[in-house]
Order: structure tokens, then sequence, then C-alpha cells
């Protein structure tokens, strides 16, 4: 582990924060002294995040589709920690079908736990910055958001509803010292997307064919984003979308 900075005081909040993406986000901030707070639905891998990482990660099991539950949950996260100075909106579900087979009961599920549950998340932990007058929010988009992909419609609502909600919050709250940005990741390698790939050759070498870096990115890539906009580096730093994905957004 690389050695802890000045961010020792700080307390952050990462969702869906025991696999993938998450956990590589939860890694950086810990390396860095973050006391972090992780989200996630899987107790087995919440405990293994904890006896990784120890004392600094704490961990909570909860669905955030329980939208009613979540308000609770943040004045805990308060009443225990003391502050919160990041919040990272990680969770997220998808689901591949085509667009006449989506239900509406499968459409409003996405929604509500990709999009509605990260405005409820997000509008709670700002009422406990306002009092500081300072906090980021990090918000994971996707690719899925830059352009069509097909069979993903719940999905890519979704995001696309990340990136505008991170629009509008940012020219609100950023006059109060909350600066809210957006993380927009490619193609990237986890255990998930490497066995989409692999069952589906020509999905990888189409993917990898307009991606000018010519290679798959890792969940440590986005997590180096998002830490960026959780620092002072980035202190004149918001309302913008970062795309992390060798280009893949800009290729052809």
């Amino acid at each position: 582990m690389s050695q802890p900075t000045t961010s020792s005081a700080k307390v952050a909040i990462v969702t869906g924060g025991a696999s993938g993406i998450g956990l590589a986000i939860v890694e950086k901030f810990i390396q860095q002294n973050v006391k972090t707070i992780v989200i996630g639905r899987d107790e087995q891998k919440l405990q293994s995040a904890k006896d990784t990482f120890g004392e600094l990660c704490h961990t909570i099991s909860f669905d955030l589709s329980n939208l009613a539950g979540i308000p609770a949950l943040v004045e805990s996260i308060v009443q225990e920690h003391g502050q919160i100075d990041v919040l990272v909106n990680n969770a997220g579900i998808n689901q591949k079908k085509p667009f006449v087979e989506v239900t509406d009961e499968d459409f409003e599920r996405i929604i509500r736990t990709n999009l509605t549950s990260v405005f409820v998340m997000s509008r709670e932990v700002v009422k406990a910055m306002l009092p500081h007058g300072q906090g980021s929010i990090i918000n994971i988009s996707s690719m899925a958001s830059q352009y069509g992909i097909p069979k993903v419609i719940s999905y890519t609502a979704s995001k696309a509803g990340i990136e505008g909600m991170t629009k509008a919050m940012a020219t609100e709250l950023s006059p109060m010292g909350i600066r809210i940005n957006c993380v927009a990741p490619g193609f990237i390698k986890t255990a998930m997307s490497a066995k989409a790939m692999e069952s589906d050759p020509e999905r990888m070498n189409k993917a990898l064919g307009r991606t000018p870096m010519g290679e798959f990115g890792t969940p440590a890539d986005v997590a180096e984003a998002v830490y960026f906009y959780a620092t002072e580096g980035a202190k004149y730093v918001t309302g913008t979308v970062l795309p992390v994905d060798g280009g893949n957004s800009i290729g052809f």
C-alpha cells in the first residue's frame, strides 16, 4: 500500500463497493487513508472487503432499492462517523433483453436501483454535507450513456439520467461548496465482464476494435479518476463527465 496522505480525516461512502469497480475504488481510498464505508448487498463479499482492508473499512449490508430506508441509513452513518466528505454512487444493476420484451416492472426495477436510489442517497448525504460547506459526490455512469447499445434500454436510460442529474446537481450545489462529478467507464476487465466477453468473441473484437488504446481498462483505472474528483486537486472541477474508456467513446 502507498503512504497515507493528508486526507486522513476524510470519510467516504462507496455504494456497491464490495466487488469489481467499487472494490477498486474502496482500495484506492483506503490506500490514501480515507475511512471508507462500503454499502452492498452480499454479506460474504462485504466481510471479505473488511478482512482485506482492515480498520479503515466499515461495511453495511443494505439494499438501495429500499428507498424508504435510505434516510435512516445515512443518519446512522453520520451519527457513527460524524461527517461524510465523499459519496461515490457506484451501485447498479443491468439487464440484457430485447427492447420489446422489457416489461414495465423490468424497466422500473433498473431505474429504481440505478437512478432513483442515487437521487435519494445523494439528497440525504447532501443534507449532512451542507452544514460543513463542502463535499464531493462522484456518480458512476457508463459508455451506454455516451452512445446507443442494443438490448440495455433500462440501463441506458438510468445512466443517461445519472449524467443529467450530475449537471443539475452541480449547478445547484456547487455554490454551497459541494462538487458533483461523474465517471463513465468503458470496457473494464472485471470477473463479470471477462466472462461475458469470452463467451462472445464477436462482441469482444468489436469492443477492442473501436478502442483506440487497443485494450480493456482495469477497475484501478476507474478508481484513480474517482479519487481525483474526491481530492483538493479537483477543487475547481464540477459538473463534468469523464470517460475512462481508452478512447472507446470517440473511436470508430
